[in-house]
């Protein structure tokens, strides 16, 4: 049997990782300045992280959610309490798809209405209801299509408010900062004014924090960057388990709940709970959410000073930058000749940058001085 091919991969085979150095079957070292899709936030086979893992393992991998797993209510308080929303209500899932599922079909439920709001270069996940608000028709298959989603121009109030006048939207979804668009940043008035508009309308106000959540900006999520903005539903996953599939929703106290309102057979697992327990406990022992936004904002400045990069995006370490041309070219000779990982976009001149939130700076100077060379070739 063969796998069903569609992934385009790179020829590296890896074996090994610790921090933010990978190693291939050669032995040949890399620096990951990708995480695996933002994933890896606090490492690579971080000594805690391993050993919460370990410790859980020894004592029960897995039961349903048919019984009480105290765990999860450990990573609901230390999440409350880490991220400021300790008087929301935590629902735990498998990823971000499955997060962006649930939280579109909370905002039904709420609201009686089915249409969703999403908007250009928007990436939302894979799956039935997430993938119809995602802004990329090649991957929207006919049996996902929906008329009742509307994907509106990026930054544009009027459109939205034009849209929620026609009385059918029950939600709102948004990435405070696009990863796969290509990093891009909403501003405060438009996340403001999307919350204004969604309280005068009676829709919910979804914010999709499944790649910039978790400490990667600097504040545990990107939309926390804007005063003042509660949104009614935060949805989660990458970061929040340093590879281990875990995702969740935040679900505002205006919500009801019932008995089998949402379920998952996976979610909210005993060895899930730990893996997201040790990143919670790592990122306020390192005061990594500080040291993000301390190395990401002398990296963004050190690249716009750089000559043939013609913009440069992001906040804390969640980093695009714009090349004159297409970037393809660049990422892969990071890779080949100075054996470094940086991430794509869905525009092609970018480069992401979406390293662990405690690499060295050492290790970004490594990559300025590399990217550098290739560029002034």
């Amino acid at each position: 049997m063969n796998l069903f091919d569609v992934y385009p991969l790179m020829p590296v085979t890896i074996e090994k990782a610790y921090g933010s150095k990978l190693w291939d079957d050669q032995g040949e070292e890399y620096l990951d300045l990708y995480g695996g899709h933002a994933v890896i936030s606090i490492g690579h086979t971080h000594p805690h992280f391993v050993s919460r893992l370990k410790e859980q393992l020894n004592k029960l991998a897995f039961y349903s959610n048919s019984v009480q797993i105290p765990i999860q209510q450990d990573l609901a308080k230390k999440l409350g309490e880490l991220s400021g929303y300790d008087e929301y209500a935590l629902f735990l899932c498998n990823s971000g798809a499955e997060a962006n599922e649930n939280a579109i079909k909370m905002a039904s439920f709420a609201t009686g209405k089915s249409g969703i709001i999403s908007f250009s270069g928007a990436f939302h996940g894979r799956t039935s209801a997430a993938v119809a608000a995602t802004d990329n028709p090649k991957i929207i298959a006919p049996s996902n299509a929906r008329s009742d989603f509307k994907i509106l121009p990026w930054e544009d109030l009027e459109a939205t408010e034009a849209e929620l006048k026609k009385g059918h939207t029950a939600g709102i979804i948004i990435e405070a900062i696009q990863g796969v668009g290509g990093i891009q940043v909403a501003s405060d008035a438009f996340l403001s004014g999307l919350a204004m508009l969604a309280q005068k309308y009676g829709a919910k106000l979804i914010l999709d924090e499944v790649q910039a959540g978790f400490g990667r900006t600097g504040k545990f999520f990107a939309h926390q960057w804007t005063s003042d903005l509660k949104p009614d539903i935060v949805t989660m996953a990458k970061g929040m388990g340093n590879g281990f599939p875990i995702g969740g929703i935040l679900i505002a106290p205006s919500f009801e709940s019932s008995h089998g309102l949402l379920g998952t057979t996976f979610g909210g697992n005993h060895l899930a709970c730990a893996a997201s327990l040790a990143v919670l406990e790592v990122l306020e022992k390192e005061n990594l959410m500080e040291h993000a936004s301390e190395q990401g904002s002398q990296l963004i400045e050190e690249l716009k000073t750089m000559e043939h990069i013609v913009d440069v995006r992001g906040r804390g370490l969640m980093i695009g930058l714009d090349l004159e041309g297409p970037a393809a070219g660049i990422r892969s000779e990071l890779v080949t000749k100075h054996h470094i990982f940086t991430g794509s976009a869905a525009t092609k001149q970018t480069i992401r940058l979406l390293p662990a939130l405690n690499i060295q700076r050492n290790d970004l100077n490594s990559f300025t001085s590399a990217l550098q060379a290739l560029l002034s070739s």
